[in-house]
């Protein structure tokens, strides 16, 4: 790279693969016929795995690339429980009792993670360390201290409010303009969990392949057949778990997931000390922009990693790298002399109604809908469809129980998503136009 911003060993690929890469499992043959076979090697889909193959079922896992190579193994990481319906209008409009009860799912699936992590000793370098949700714009703050009220009330999580004078308790920065803090809430290595999540699903008994796309399936007498590049599949059940990287495999399940790319940033490592001074406790920070920014330490604490959206029109992360360092400079100017190495992007699956889904259409069963929240969530969602599928449970969760509808224009899902980043982007100009402008001008402040 000639930008000196890049480091001379710069990569296009997630920071996460260094220490767990994605997974060519292609050598061995397809099994002719399991009892489950799950569409999809993420969170949900490993989760469903280990879960059916634990109850004794044969099992099979397919994906289209290398095992862990989707947004599993691509996200930031963050994990939380129910904040993300909370913080939006994901719930209006439902009855009190529904409302309460996804609430509840969704503070299940953090202590789900949790005890996955503790029951199946996974090495996903898991930190409870917290989240900082910082301010944007000045008008934001009392919107996050309403929302902080009402996600302890309705969560039950530790809370604490800062003023824009408090915050550099959490953030070495003037940036933001105040926040709050969640102190239930953490991190983990995503690409390191796969990894881990592969390794206990195989000693449950369950088989992985890659570069096995699904071209379609078709139900037959007593089950499914699996139409793959690699040969048939056939199955009593078959579960798709494959978020922002479904594809005509499955045409119901594509009009009703969107895919929008998110991206990230990994620094060099940094100089001792700088870390402690950027991010005091190590936590996880997310803002108040409509078109979100994210970031965190490295689990090792030597890097910082940094995403967001910075442009509705979609191209390489190599090219976005600049943009994503301008703005990731508005907040912590000390980095300026620091380099990238890492740049990359990775599909989030959204729906229509802003709610993750566990679906049965024509007998195959769907876990799908993360909304940028998906590492606890759509582990959850994966154990409990497995759940489903072998009647092992007598409850369903909210997830499970609700309509899923198809997106508007389902046709035009792809082209509409410039167009709601741009009108988000709008949204976060008028909310802030001075800070914009400076970061589109790559203006860093003189203050650190």
């Amino acid at each position: 790279m000639t930008d000196s911003s890049f480091h001379p060993e710069f990569r296009e690929a997630p920071y996460w693969w260094e220490a767990a890469p994605p997974e060519d499992a292609s050598a061995a043959p397809l099994p002719g016929n399991v009892d489950v076979l799950i569409i999809g090697s993420g969170f949900a889909g490993l989760s469903a795995a280990l879960e059916a193959a634990r109850a004794g079922a044969s099992v099979a896992v397919l994906d289209g690339g290398p095992l862990g190579g989707g947004a599993s193994s691509r996200s930031g990481g963050m994990v939380s429980s129910g904040q993300k319906l909370v913080l939006t209008e994901a719930l209006k409009g439902l009855p009190a009792e529904k409302s309460a009860a996804a609430l509840e799912d969704s503070k299940a699936t953090f202590e789900f993670l949790k005890e996955l992590v503790a029951r199946e000793n996974l090495d996903a370098d898991l930190q409870l360390v917290g989240r900082f949700f910082g301010a944007f714009a000045p008008s934001h703050l009392d919107t996050l201290k309403r929302n902080a009220e009402t996600l302890h009330r309705k969560t039950g999580v530790t809370i604490r409010i800062l003023s824009r004078a408090e915050q550099r308790q959490e953030v070495g920065s003037d940036y933001f303009h105040g926040g709050f803090v969640v102190e239930d809430y953490g991190g983990v290595h995503p690409s390191k969990l796969n990894r881990a999540l592969r390794g206990a699903a195989r000693g449950a008994g369950a088989t992985l392949h890659s570069h096995a796309r699904v071209q379609r399936t078709e139900r037959v007498p007593g089950g499914h057949i699996a139409h793959t590049d690699r040969g048939q599949v056939r199955a009593s059940h078959i579960l798709y778990a494959t978020n922002g990287y479904t594809d005509a495999a499955s045409p119901w399940l594509e009009k009703r997931v969107i895919p929008v790319m998110s991206f990230q940033i990994a620094t060099e490592p940094l100089p001792e000390g700088m870390l402690a001074r950027l991010i005091p406790r190590l936590r996880m920070v997310t803002d108040s922009r409509n078109e979100l920014t994210y970031l965190r330490p490295s689990p090792d604490g030597t890097r910082l990693l940094f995403g967001c959206r910075p442009r509705a029109i979609q191209t390489t992360p190599t090219k976005l790298a600049p943009l994503m360092r301008a703005r990731m400079l508005r907040i912590f100017p000390e980095l300026e002399p620091i380099r990238l190495t890492h740049a990359w992007g990775g599909y989030v699956g959204m729906t229509a109604d802003r709610l993750p889904h566990v679906a049965e259409q024509d007998g195959v069963l769907h876990a799908v809908g993360c909304n940028g929240n998906g590492v606890a969530l759509m582990s959850f969602l994966g154990w409990h469809a497995a759940q489903l599928m072998l009647g092992r449970t007598n409850r369903r969760a909210f997830f499970a129980d609700i309509p899923f509808p198809a997106v508007p224009f389902a046709p035009l899902r792809r082209a509409l998503v410039p167009a709601a980043s741009a009108a988000y982007h709008l949204a976060d100009f008028a909310a802030n136009p001075g800070e914009v402008l400076a970061e589109r001008l790559g203006r860093v402040p003189d203050h650190h």
